[in-house]
């Protein structure tokens, strides 16, 4: 699923709560939006836990804003997150979004950002809150990133696609645009499903629609015609 082309993207990252191991996959999926411009990792830099980060912030152009804990129990980082998102914002420069994190006290900000048209993409752990999962453009799971991304024989996953998927891709084909024999043109129905929740196939272990298509040929037809990819539901 692609969306419009964007100019400029932000990558915020919480970096307490991200691991430094994503950070390549997740710029490579942002890289297919547009340019990722911005790259902020926030943080009390002080912390050996950042050790990882620090190591990695000039090879991939981050930019580390310091945070210091001025509070026990006060996450300095989640506001001066928030500060600059709402500043980047208002500032017109800034196209979308990338949130890294697996942190509930982003909804409301994702909720607000995208009130204003902007598409931001959540990147973090299968566990973080649904809120925040379905506040976000798209959210993807960090963990299944990696793996599919290091995938060297470029396989799809063979795990069992859940029924919610099926469930999913089946409603969004009945809304989309169909010709006299039920086919639909594959990317309507990856919009529609994308508009309808924070689906992404790299959830589930595949890099394309068309993979996670195929996967499921018991529920579903593909197609192709004069080089686009049509999809029927079969059950």
């Amino acid at each position: 699923m692609v969306e419009t082309e964007l100019k400029n993207i932000a990558l915020l990252i919480d970096a307490d709560n991200a691991s430094h191991a994503g950070i390549d996959p997740v710029l490579t999926v942002l890289a297919e939006l547009g340019q990722v411009n911005i790259r902020r990792a926030y943080g009390n830099w002080a912390k050996p836990a950042l050790s990882n980060w620090n190591k990695i912030t000039h090879r991939y152009g981050l930019q580390p804003m310091q945070q210091f804990d001025l509070t026990k129990g006060k996450n300095a980082t989640d506001m001066a997150m928030t500060i600059d998102a709402i500043d980047l914002l208002y500032g017109g420069k800034v196209d979308g979004f990338g949130i890294m994190s697996s942190d509930s006290d982003f909804t409301p900000l994702v909720t607000r950002l995208r009130q204003d048209g902007i598409i931001v993409y959540g990147f973090g752990s299968a566990k973080a809150p649904e809120a925040f999962k379905t506040a976000c453009t798209r959210y993807i799971d960090v963990d299944q990133l990696i793996k599919t991304s290091a995938k060297e024989d470029g396989k799809p996953s063979t795990d069992p696609i859940d029924v919610e998927i099926i469930d999913l891709l089946g409603a969004a084909w009945k809304a989309a645009s169909r010709d006299d024999e039920g086919f639909a043109k594959l990317q309507e129905v990856g919009q529609i499903a994308g508009n309808r929740s924070s689906f992404d196939v790299r959830n589930h272990g595949y890099k394309r629609l068309s993979d996670l298509v195929r996967a499921a040929s018991d529920n579903f037809k593909l197609e192709r015609r004069n080089g686009q990819l049509y999809v029927k539901r079969m059950r």
